[in-house]
C-alpha cells in the first residue's frame, strides 16, 4: 500500500510508492524535538526517488553534528513540518510520521530509535532498537 500525507493545510501533500516504510521509529536528537515541539520526532524512512510531492514547500539547512547538511523540509504556508533529508544519506528521507494520512498512521509500527544519548529522561517507552546515535 503506498503510504500518503499532507500538512495541516494541506497545501503540501505527498505519495510515496512502497509497500512498507524501510525503518520507523522514534528521533530523540534536539534537532528533531525543536522541530516537532515534543519529545521526539516519529520518522518513516523511505528511499526518496520513491517520494512524489506537490505544494509549496520550503527547506531550511541544518548541520549535522558529523558536519553534513540536514535539510528540513516544511510547508512554506502553515509551517507544519514533512521531512528531513540528510546529505549523509541521500538515498532516504525521513518522513515525519504525523503528515501521513489518519489510517496510515494508525498501522504504523515503530521499532527503532535514534539518538538515545538526547532521550529526556521522562520518555518512559524503550522501543525494540536502540541506537545512541545515527545507526550505521
Amino acid at each position: 500500500m503506498p503510504l500518503s500525507g499532507h500538512c495541516l493545510c494541506k497545501a503540501v501533500t505527498y505519495t510515496v510508492d512502497i509497500d512498507a516504510p524501510l525503518l520507523t521509529g522514534y528521533d530523540h536528537c534536539d534537532d528533531c524535538q525543536r522541530q516537532s515541539g515534543s519529545t521526539y520526532s516519529l520518522v518513516v524512512v523511505v528511499p526518496k526517488d520513491k517520494l512524489k510531492t506537490q505544494g509549496p514547500i520550503k527547506k531550511w539547512k541544518g548541520v549535522a553534528d558529523s558536519g553534513n547538511a540536514v535539510w528540513r523540509w516544511f510547508c512554506e504556508e502553515c509551517g507544519s513540518p514533512i521531512a528531513h533529508d540528510p546529505d549523509a544519506a541521500p538515498e532516504i528521507i525521513a518522513l515525519k510520521g504525523g503528515s501521513l494520512d489518519v489510517e496510515l498512521k494508525k498501522t504504523l509500527k515503530p521499532d527503532t530509535e535514534i539518538w538515545t544519548v538526547s532521550k529526556l529522561p521522562f520518555c518512559q517507552e524503550h522501543l525494540e532498537k536502540p541506537f545512541s546515535h545515527m545507526p550505521q
